[in-house]
């Protein structure tokens, strides 16, 4: 293939003369910290006992979810895509996989009539 003279490989533009940078050392610093806070949050509340039970879980889970949105959006920069949003496509069909599976081998175990 002829090389362009803007450093691409044909009409692909595969150069890396069109590529968007990644993240800032802000952002990722950004990312990182609020990664280690919603590390820590659930790890205090719970080894201190300052929350029990439903209330454990409830906090477990949404700190858990802030973390994915956080890792998706600071480290994994699935907000600077460009159209088509193959990378946001691929992951829905990746989540809607795993809960298909997870809710079936829940849905298999609870209503197995052999183990009961």
């Amino acid at each position: 293939m002829a090389q362009q003279p803007n450093g691409s490989h044909g009409a692909g533009g595969h150069g890396h003369s069109s590529h968007k940078g990644h993240g800032s050392f802000k952002s990722y610093l950004i990312g990182f910290l609020l990664s280690i806070v919603l590390t820590i949050i659930p790890l205090v509340a719970i080894l201190k006992d300052l929350v029990e039970g439903t209330a454990a879980l409830v906090v477990l889970l949404v700190t858990a979810v802030l973390q994915f949105i956080v890792q998706l959006l600071f480290f994994m920069h699935l907000n600077e895509e460009d159209k088509p949003r193959y990378n946001l496509m691929t992951l829905i069909f990746g989540l809607v996989i795993v809960l298909t599976i997870v809710a079936g081998s829940i849905w298999i175990m609870t209503n197995n009539a052999v183990a009961h």
